[in-house]
């Protein structure tokens, strides 16, 4: 089977079985979807959706988290990774969109990452899933997923090295879907540890290059 051709077929499952898809972060605004998804990075969705609400009752949006101060909004994300970090850079973040973007979270790459605490993959979240942009965020999962079933080559070496290969190969109308269609399959059935070969639709055509990430 050619890569083209393990593309359409992974592609077509997903179109039939997922042709509705989200992130599974629970958030009321562009601004409440990207302070879940900073505090998400090394840290489970499950989590992070434990501790938003209360969170956001307090600092539902930016105008209020730019006036709290860093130790108030740790009480709230303490039980994440990174607590000191990512309490720090949710005001620091918070501030900025009041001062530079009056109050709105931009919508492109260069500005969304000048916000303190945002990398390439969060952008790439919030561009997709709030703004509905053709773009493709590589975490841990996809870039894990991609390596395995063989939708990159080994020389996709970084996690943008990946979405730039995935972009180019996948439609753009299915792009901002593919993310999860890829972070799902990695996070419930293509697996770090223990991949659950036998539940995977995917068995008889994937490559099982478990070798291959650098992340594994």
């Amino acid at each position: 089977m050619t890569r083209k051709e393990r593309y359409e077929f992974i592609l077509d499952h997903f179109r039939s079985t997922l042709p509705i898809v989200t992130t599974e972060l629970q958030f009321g605004s562009a601004f409440q979807l990207l302070v879940a998804t900073l505090l998400s990075a090394q840290c489970t969705d499950k989590r992070i959706n434990q501790i938003t609400p209360e969170l956001f009752r307090h600092y539902p949006d930016a105008e209020s988290m730019a006036k709290a101060e860093v130790e108030d909004v740790f009480e709230y994300v303490k039980s994440v990774s990174y607590p000191n970090a990512k309490s720090l850079h949710l005001v620091e973040m918070s501030r900025m969109i009041i001062e530079k973007f009056g109050g709105e979270v931009p919508d492109n790459m260069a500005q969304l990452t000048m916000l303190p605490g945002v990398g390439r993959k969060t952008a790439n979240v919030i561009q997709a899933v709030w703004f509905g942009k053709a773009t493709m965020a590589v975490d841990t999962h996809v870039y894990r997923v991609s390596h395995r079933m063989g939708l990159v080559p080994s020389t996709a070496s970084t996690p943008q090295k990946v979405e730039e290969y995935l972009v180019r190969h996948i439609p753009n109308e299915d792009i901002p879907k593919a993310h999860h269609w890829l972070l799902l399959h990695g996070r419930y059935i293509c697996q770090s540890q223990k991949p659950k070969c036998d539940q995977c639709e995917f068995e008889k055509i994937c490559p099982k290059l478990m070798k291959n990430s650098k992340l594994e």
